[in-house]
């Protein structure tokens, strides 16, 4: 099994109501991702200085896969039925989504 980083960058559409964007992110948006089954593990992190057309939020999703495309296009069919459902933000304004293979095993600090 390969495994895969999803990292997508995103904004919220409405500075003010950041805090309404971070918890819908943090207790709709990552359970709902999470329900996917290839999907292991999401984490998010935020920038305070973000690059210029970079979002200033970035989740990163970890995926098992022996198929990414076939994974990631059955990915994008369940985020599409949960927007369908009316679980998405329109406070959300995704700026870019790359999908990385993992290269070398994952190392610790001794």
């Amino acid at each position: 099994m390969g495994r895969w980083l999803l990292a997508v960058e995103s904004d919220c559409s409405d500075p003010a109501r950041e805090k309404e964007f971070n918890d819908w992110y943090d207790n709709v948006h990552l359970p709902d991702v999470l329900e996917s089954k290839s999907v292991l593990r999401a984490s998010r992190y935020e920038t305070d200085s973000p690059a210029d057309g970079r979002g200033k939020f970035l989740a990163l999703y970890e995926i098992e896969s022996d198929n990414i495309e076939q994974t990631m296009a059955a990915f994008w069919d369940h985020v599409s039925e949960k927007w369908a459902q009316g679980r998405m933000s329109a406070l959300m304004a995704p700026a870019s989504a790359t999908v990385y293979r993992q290269i070398t095993p994952t190392m610790e600090r001794k």
